[in-house]
């Protein structure tokens, strides 16, 4: 696959140097060019440009001037400028004014412009990808202050609901009463579980990197559907497979697994207790530019004003007690790990859709 070419934004008052420019430079590189400061202005409104090369004199604006008014709106793009031999005492002392990365004299050669714009994309590159480190290093910070005490809190509400039921079992003599309370500590350990394996779930979509295979998706979503049936919950649940697949599909079968293994799960527990016509479907149509996955249910729905939090982390949608509030957003951050887009439709009372977009890794 070929690299994206550099784009510069050349600036000089000189039309003819303008079209000396491309066409030394268009093969290699992007080249946009403007006649004067402001035409440069209004390119830099409309595309994101990493290296800017500009004439020093030009008639309304320095290159100089130009730099330094747009050093702050524009941070990350590197700076170089072109100078005659006369302007060197200018271009020294306000060198610094305008953040300029590099300058060159006046006429320019072709290879000292390919290393000064190479050696200047290789900053830039770095800048950029130190920042978005830093912004999913802050995400990443964020998460895990808000993961640790809703993990402390969710980790400790069941347990101490055993003992207090235990405590209450030893003082009931009647035999009804302990079934019962027995009855709630199998609630709280499979709320426990849940958690847990949803924890496992995060780790794993986090830490592991993308391994891309060719995936039969019938295949996959039998065996959850399987490995989801024999719940209680999923006590007569109508279950319907519609797989579509031509062609190949190649993507992370783990992350997929996550995926599926989260909406199912959520489908069959979300269900109207007394509804007859309970249903659960997946419909899924693969292509050469990737997968339509469908999976939807008739069962309690979610608000419209509840729809856009539903994929942030321990948020509850509904005040059922299964549930560890992080399902959905370890569902969205696969999908987004594997570059997809994925969208609720629900109303309450009626049932919930999730359509995931998902692309064919080649």
């Amino acid at each position: 696959m070929s690299q994206k070419k550099i784009c510069i934004l050349y600036i000089d008052d000189e039309r003819h140097n303008l079209y000396a420019f491309r066409a030394a430079f268009r093969i290699e590189f992007e080249i946009l060019l403007a006649e004067s400061a402001a035409e440069a202005r209004e390119i830099l409104k409309e595309k994101v440009v990493p290296i800017i090369i500009a004439d020093q004199r030009m008639p309304r604006e320095t290159g100089i001037e130009f730099f330094e008014s747009i050093k702050d709106q524009y941070p990350f793009t590197m700076r170089i400028l072109l100078t005659g031999y006369t302007d060197i005492q200018a271009v020294i002392s306000g060198v610094n004014v305008g953040n300029i990365f590099r300058y060159l004299q006046k006429p320019w050669n072709e290879e000292e412009i390919q290393a000064a714009v190479h050696a200047a994309f290789d900053v830039y590159d770095s800048r950029v990808q130190l920042i978005e480190k830093q912004k999913e290093l802050e995400k990443a910070y964020n998460e895990l202050d808000k993961f640790v005490y809703s993990a402390s809190h969710d980790l400790r509400s069941p347990l101490m609901s055993i003992l207090g039921i235990i405590k209450l079992a030893r003082i009931e003599q009647d035999q009804s009463a302990t079934d019962q309370y027995f009855n709630m500590i199998e609630d709280s350990v499979n709320r426990l579980d849940e958690f847990i394996k949803n924890i496992i779930s995060y780790y794993k979509n986090n830490r592991i990197e993308n391994d891309i295979t060719a995936i039969d998706i019938r295949l996959l979503s039998e065996e959850i559907i399987e490995a989801n049936r024999y719940q209680e919950l999923a006590k007569n649940i109508k279950f319907e497979l519609d797989v579509q697949q031509p062609v190949s599909f190649r993507s992370d079968i783990l992350k997929l697994k996550i995926i599926f293994n989260n909406l199912v799960s959520n489908a069959i527990k979300y269900q109207v207790a007394t509804k007859a016509d309970k249903k659960l479907w997946i419909h899924i149509l693969v292509t050469r530019e990737g997968a339509r996955i469908e999976i939807g249910d008739n069962g309690i729905g979610i608000a419209i004003t509840e729809q856009e939090n539903i994929f942030k982390m321990f948020f509850r949608a509904t005040s059922h007690n299964f549930g560890s509030g992080i399902g959905l957003y370890i569902v969205k951050d696969a999908v987004s790990r594997l570059n997809g887009k994925i969208y609720v439709d629900s109303e309450v009372g009626r049932g919930t859709i999730f359509r995931i977009d998902l692309p064919n890794i080649s």
